[in-house]
């Protein structure tokens, strides 16, 4: 007899979320909420967008005794006449309704050339998870004021005749965050400082006044000797050469970037101490780094090198590596960029592949011309770069003598990678024979071994241990990263290990995320220790290429995008660069063998431009993922199967 279903799926039961409801229902996919940080700094950026602008010296931050949160800059206040589409006042619109801002309007005339703000969402989220929002703007002669709960206006807006002493332009925003969407509402007070004095080395000449009604404390920070002075002030160790400060930014004849973009740093380098390395794109702090700090490191290293090599000074046998120049590096880096594209909401990282050539463009003649000048100090970086290098060197051979002899011989089919450096060292399983063939030639032969692979690796959540090497294909990994099959509770020797990320490299379609879980489910049962280590790594290849015409002065180029996203923010770009929809062509990927050796490089395996995702447990511990991917991949499991499906099927993004 059939099991009736319990629950109907119908028409009716598809529910469409409006307004500011997918905020509050998932607040963590826009937002950090273990603390009250983000939302404040979503209000305190739009401030710092009117300063980095060119409007407003003053930006004033009141942590007031209820617990609420004020931010008040002298910009040119948000309009709040009628939106001539939405027929709303404009203010209403930039508080109430996900992807409506100022900040898509790029370009010259736009009202906001560079701003941090890019998807849209950023002030709307913090009203939607908010008990009241106050938001008041002064411009035009007038006072304009609204009040919202949760996201719903409360209070319409009034305006009024602007008094005698009052601001003539400005903005001030007054928060109550709800606790219901937070772990704690107190603010982090060491952070949220940070923060503030970062805003004002940012903006040299710009004040950024903080104000606690609780303690009666006033702090004030205004740096007129920008991000030398904060570096100064901010490192632990002594420099060995002076600071190193500069900046370049693209003019109108510049081919390559928009006008304005670039970005500006201070170098520091020291023999002992904890570096400082700080980050920001258009003002936002980028605390997990990016695009633009991978320039930067490029920049660094080239004119190093270029300098070493100049003056002769490598000893024989060293080979110098970016991390060797960049080991003893403290910096600040400031980066100008017209359409930033971050990774995630809350925007911790650069993502624009242009930021690499950005920055790089700009420190390596920089820097090498300083050096050159300074000819003394250049001798004392390249005596502290080669020092890391041949310190690096020394380690991987001690890791090399320990593994001793009698090593099973090597797959046939690995392609090797020269160095033994384990912390340098990647090994990429690829899928497919012929994209293992582009792989071998685009590859960087000194670190990055190739593994191809051929057909579906077997599915080994309920191969017993010693039956695994009967697989041709297991034994070949097995072997090439030298080390064996274990479970959770062992303690395997890890001294063979061979490769410091093992990245799993498949096509970026279905079949391709079926061999990411099969190799997975390998590592996870098998290999357990790789991954509570943080050797394994997934590649992400690119779904699509666009091939732009030229325009202008603006040679013909080609983009990468990884998902309809990435595709839809490039095409973006293109519209506002004046290039018409017939001009451009998309190209889907069908497979890693369609690539040639130098797009695979670009897209894929350089580390600068790159996605690499690092494999790890996340919130659930190992008991509870193994009992997941026992529903997943087990033989017996098409009842537990169907039921994650009902369950979850709606989560999932298909790629027919």
């Amino acid at each position: 007899m059939a099991v009736k279903p319990s629950t109907e799926y119908s028409e009716a039961s598809i529910r469409v979320l409006k307004g500011l409801e997918p905020v509050k229902q998932r607040p963590g996919m826009y937002t950090r909420t273990d603390n009250t940080l983000h939302v404040i700094q979503e209000v305190l950026d739009n401030a710092a967008d009117e300063a980095l602008a060119g409007y407003g010296k003053k930006i004033r931050v009141l942590l007031h005794a209820d617990g609420s949160v004020s931010i008040e800059d002298e910009g040119r206040g948000i309009p709040f006449g009628l939106h001539p589409e939405e027929n709303a006042p404009v203010i209403e619109l930039v508080f109430t309704k996900l992807h409506a801002g100022g900040k898509f309007d790029k370009g010259k005339g736009g009202a906001y050339n560079f701003s941090g703000g890019l998807h849209g969402v950023g002030v709307s989220v913090t009203n939607a998870l908010a008990t009241r929002l106050e938001a008041t703007t002064y411009r035009e002669g007038k006072v304009a004021r609204l009040v919202f709960s949760g996201g719903d206006v409360i209070e319409p807006l009034q305006v009024r005749k602007a008094d005698a002493g009052e601001r003539k332009s400005g903005t001030t925003v007054r928060v109550w965050p709800d606790a219901k969407y937070f772990e704690t509402i107190t603010l982090p007070m060491a952070q949220f400082t940070h923060l503030l004095r970062s805003k004002a080395v940012l903006m040299p000449g710009v004040t950024v006044t903080l104000v606690n009604e609780k303690t009666k404390e006033t702090q004030s920070w205004i740096f007129k000797g920008g991000l030398r002075d904060y570096l100064m002030q901010t490192l632990s160790g002594e420099p060995v050469i002076p600071l190193f400060e500069a900046e370049g930014f693209a003019d109108a004849q510049n081919d390559n970037f928009a006008e304005g973009e670039g970005a500006s740093w201070c170098l520091a380098f020291t023999e002992d101490g904890q570096p400082v390395r700080e980050s920001y794109v258009n003002l936002i702090p980028t605390s997990a780094g990016g695009t633009h700090e991978s320039g930067l490191r490029d920049g660094l290293f080239t004119a190093v090198k270029s300098f070493i090599e100049l003056h002769s000074l490598l000893p024989k046998g060293v080979k110098l590596l970016p991390e060797d120049v960049f080991a003893r590096a403290s910096y600040v880096l400031s980066a100008k960029v017209l359409d930033p594209q971050f990774q995630g909401q809350i925007k911790e990282r650069l993502n624009s592949r242009d930021a690499v050539r950005l920055v790089s463009s700009f420190v390596r003649p920089t820097l090498e011309l300083w050096l050159n000048q300074h000819v003394e100090y250049g001798k004392k970086l390249a005596e502290l770069s080669i020092k890391a290098a041949q310190t690096r060197q020394k380690a991987g051979q001690k890791v090399e003598k320990r593994k001793g002899s009698g090593v099973a011989v090597l797959p046939g089919k690995l392609t090797d990678c020269e160095s033994r450096d384990l912390a340098h060292n990647e090994v990429f399983l690829v899928e497919g024979d012929s994209a293992g063939g582009s792989a071998k030639m685009g590859r960087d032969k000194e670190s990055q071994a190739i593994l191809p692979l051929r057909g579906k690796v077997l599915n080994t959540w309920e191969v017993e241990r010693d039956r695994l090497f009967a697989n041709t294909e297991i034994h070949d990994i097995s072997v090439a990263i030298g080390v064996d099959p274990h479970g959770p509770n062992d303690n395997p020797d890890l001294s063979g290990l061979r490769y410091g990320k093992v990245c799993i490299l498949s096509d970026a379609d279905v079949d391709g995320s079926h061999i990411q879980v099969l190799l997975l489910t390998l590592f996870f049962r098998h290999f357990p220790k790789l991954i509570e280590t943080g050797h394994v790594f997934v590649a992400r290849p690119p779904l699509f290429r666009v091939d732009a015409p030229a325009r202008g002065k603006k040679p013909a180029s080609k983009a990468y995008a990884l998902d309809d996203g990435e595709l839809a923010a490039i095409l973006d770009k293109l519209r506002k660069e004046g290039v018409r929809e017939s001009a451009w062509s998309i190209s889907r990927f069908k497979g890693l063998g369609e690539m040639n050796a130098v797009q695979l490089w670009e897209t894929t395996l350089n580390p600068d431009t790159r996605r690499l995702l690092p494999v790890q447990l996340g919130s659930m511990d190992f008991s509870q993922t193994e009992s997941l991917i026992t529903k997943l991949m087990g033989k017996g499991e098409a009842a537990a199967r169907r039921e994650l499906m009902e369950l979850h099927g709606d989560s999932v993004e298909i790629d027919v």
